[in-house]
């Protein structure tokens, strides 16, 4: 079962430099489109201590991936006087800040941005969370829910999105020091005839002295296989297409994985330094298709969604 410590927060209202970020990809079952929800905190010390409450310390982003059709934005700041956060380390997680917040199985929201009006409020579970990555100080990449069912309701300019299930997709936590100089990761969730779903979490970004992070985690059919031996095949990153393929193998098990999205199905957005020196690109794909091929002892499988993927290429 999903750990609550992985949602559990990491920044002190001291810490001058560091951003943490809770997050949900939800992928409508009616296949009409992607949510994608931030939850941000960014150098709350800072803020606290200078005009940094100018550069919006506490955020709330909204993103809709319509299907055929360009993606929408829409971010809200706040200054760290309305946050109500829970201590570090300590559960149960909250994070509130005016009427949006995030906890460890629900998530609501309500955003006035430039015309538009965004509301939600969402019920989350799952079977299996991880950790993809923990360097302590420097960083982590979790997922608490890695294959999350999703129900409720989402509001957007009059359009109502509502049902039980709602949808499919990841809540995930990241935290850093600093975002990495590059990194490429992916969530593909594929649903099973018999109620449950198989997921596959991949990331690779950039260490110092050359070297680099490596981990892809599949779950499939109960049973969760890490792999640290990720070889790409394939990397496309570009304005109009991006495309990630890869095998990885663990024994007697192995798998090979493509994950794929272009044109209006691309969103990219500039993500602010920590060290607030400027701003970088990050494509995300919030409807990306996926394949992957899992091969084991008298087992060949093939699995695909047409728009149940999230791709992820930040830096350059």
């Amino acid at each position: 079962m999903p750990d609550p410590r992985l949602n559990a927060v990491y920044s002190s209202r001291s810490m001058t430099r560091r951003y943490e970020v809770w997050f949900l990809r939800c992928g409508l079952a009616n296949g009409s489109g992607a949510w994608w929800f931030r939850y941000l905190l960014m150098n709350l010390g800072r803020a606290a201590r200078s005009a940094e409450n100018a550069k919006m310390p506490v955020q709330v982003w909204a993103t809709w991936f319509p299907r055929d059709a360009q993606p929408q934005t829409f971010i809200q700041g706040f200054p760290t006087d309305q946050l109500d956060l829970s201590p570090r380390h300590q559960l149960p997680f909250r994070f509130k800040v005016a009427d949006n917040a995030i906890d460890e199985n629900s998530c609501r929201g309500n955003l006035s941005v430039n015309g538009h009006s965004i509301s939600w409020n969402l019920r989350n579970h799952s079977n299996f969370g991880v950790t993809l990555s923990n360097k302590g100080w420097i960083g982590f990449s979790k997922s608490p829910h890695s294959d999350a069912i999703f129900s409720g309701e989402i509001n957007f300019d009059g359009q109502r999105f509502s049902a039980d299930p709602l949808g499919f997709g990841v809540q995930g936590h990241n935290c850093g020091y600093r975002h990495r100089t590059f990194w490429r990761w992916m969530h593909a969730y594929f649903p099973q005839p018999e109620g449950s779903a198989t997921t596959l979490e991949a990331l690779i970004y950039d260490l110092p002295f050359g070297f680099l992070f490596r981990k892809a985690v599949l779950w499939h059919k109960g049973t969760a296989t890490t792999f640290k031996n990720l070889r790409e095949s394939e990397i496309v990153h570009r304005e109009e297409h991006l495309k990630w393929a890869f095998v990885a193998n663990r024994g007697d098990l192995s798998f090979n994985a493509a994950i794929e999205a272009s044109d209006a199905g691309i969103h990219r957005l500039p993500y602010i330094r920590t060290n607030c020196s400027g701003s970088f690109p990050v494509s995300n794909a919030s409807l990306a298709q996926a394949t992957i091929r899992i091969l084991a002892k008298n087992r060949d499988e093939s699995l695909q969604t047409l728009s149940g993927a999230v791709l992820e290429m930040g830096g350059s």
